[in-house]
């Protein structure tokens, strides 16, 4: 499965070297780490469409069993596809500012 950056076809990244990459914010402040990514075919290809943030997104990659057996309230960020600037797969940054993501 790959992610792709403002979707041209030659711009191919595996979602591994993206998993658990810290997040920058425009200020270069932490955000969290990546946890999950969420996709959707189009046309035969599989294309990221958001990205979440923080420990929502183990816990969404574990299952909602986990939390609800361990009671668990965590909370985290989804960023829509065009929200997380990946041409660096080693350091992802926001191109929005962290109030405008989605909070889980």
């Amino acid at each position: 499965m790959t992610a792709r950056a403002q979707q041209p076809e030659a711009d191919v990244i595996r979602l591994d070297r993206l998993m658990g990459r810290q997040v920058l914010s425009r200020n270069n402040q932490p955000v969290g780490r990546l946890e999950e990514f969420r996709v959707e075919e189009r046309n035969g290809t599989w294309r990221v469409i958001e990205y979440v943030i923080g420990n929502a997104g183990l816990l969404e990659r574990l299952g909602v069993g986990v939390k609800l057996v361990l009671g668990l309230r965590v909370h985290g960020q989804v960023a829509r596809w065009d929200q997380l600037d990946i041409s660096n797969p080693d350091r992802p940054r926001l191109t929005c500012a962290v109030e405008e993501l989605r909070r889980v």
